[in-house]
């Protein structure tokens, strides 16, 4: 019997990522999931059935009964939702990104400071062992090379491919790299929805470092990879097999004819990175532990995503205005 005491969960969403999370919640140790609250009644009790948790009638209801929320609803609900839980005092975590714009970004780093109160926000990749592994091999990186690309899928598209999907690399860069940008270059389009579905940003950070990411949600294939380069050796990390190759010199079996060079190779079978960050959740809340993706990296992530979409939007216009493509309407 667990004795410890638990951290009373509410869900928000019970779509897609709402149903990951209420069923992680259901199965942390450290967490008891009370209720969900989904504006469709249908759905909540469906997710809700399965994740054996009440059905909350009202938001309202749902913030009267827990100690913290997790919300995974669209993007553009995420200020009212998130601002209204601070303020009522309860813990926050947000999926990404943590807003739909900057000053709403701002006001929840604003509001959480002032409750003292955690406001974690999902970025999922922070909590792989992937991530662990890179930042311990790779501490001054030159050049970074990410791709993220899967099959057109309807859900997600209410915001772009950058805020979708390049925001997870955007986010994870942005930790490695640990310097402020300096430029972005960025082309993008959008091709089966209303905003971009494919994407790809060259950004130049002020330490001399330059990124290449790509994303998309319209290619055939599910790929999730990211290359590093420094001095301290090549690294490249798949995502979906979860492996992780290393070149350098101090790691790993030696390399004949490489003057010295040695190859390490890691892979991870049981990493659950959702519930690693569920688990962090709840640490935070009850215990205190620093967050580990709190607003300010969350508003890093955004102001990134923004700058490149307001990239794209200025190489559009430019390549309109030379007549190299055909105004949009």
């Amino acid at each position: 019997m667990n004795t410890r005491r638990q951290l009373r969960v509410g869900i928000v969403g019970a779509g897609h990522f709402g149903r990951f999370h209420a069923l992680k919640s259901a199965a942390n140790p450290a967490e008891h999931l009370v209720a969900l609250f989904d504006p469709d009644p249908a759905r909540a009790a469906l997710v809700a059935r399965e994740a054996k948790c009440a059905v909350a009638p009202t938001y309202e209801a749902l913030l009267a009964d827990v100690e913290a929320v997790i919300i995974a609803a669209p993007a553009e609900y995420h200020f009212k939702l998130a601002s209204e839980a601070l303020e009522a005092d309860r813990h926050v975590l947000v999926e990404k990104p943590i807003a739909a714009t900057l000053d709403e970004a701002y006001q929840l780093a604003e509001i959480a400071a002032r409750t003292g109160k955690v406001l974690q926000v999902g970025h999922l990749l922070r909590y792989s062992a992937e991530h662990k592994a890179i930042t311990e091999r790779i501490t001054k990186p030159l050049y970074i090379e990410a791709t993220r690309i899967a099959p057109f899928k309807p859900r997600g598209t209410d915001v772009s491919v950058i805020l979708d999907l390049m925001i997870h690399d955007l986010d994870l860069v942005l930790a490695i790299v640990d310097s402020p940008i300096a430029a972005i270059d960025a082309i993008g389009a959008a091709v089966s929805s209303e905003h971009e579905d494919i994407a790809n940003a060259r950004v130049r950070f002020e330490n001399g470092c330059v990124a290449t990411i790509t994303a998309s949600r319209i290619s055939l294939k599910t790929e999730r990879r990211m290359r590093l380069f420094s001095q301290d050796g090549y690294l490249s990390a798949d995502f979906m097999e979860r492996k992780l190759s290393f070149i350098g010199r101090e790691r790993g079996l030696p390399l004949p004819g490489t003057g010295g060079f040695r190859r390490e190779a890691i892979s991870w079978n049981d990493h659950d990175n959702l519930t690693v960050e569920h688990q962090a959740f709840a640490s935070s809340c009850l215990e205190g532990t620093p967050v580990l993706v709190d607003a300010q990296a969350g508003i890093r992530a955004l102001d990134a995503a923004i700058c490149v979409t307001k990239s794209i939007h200025a190489s559009r216009k430019t390549m309109e205005l030379s007549g190299l493509i055909p105004a949009m309407e």
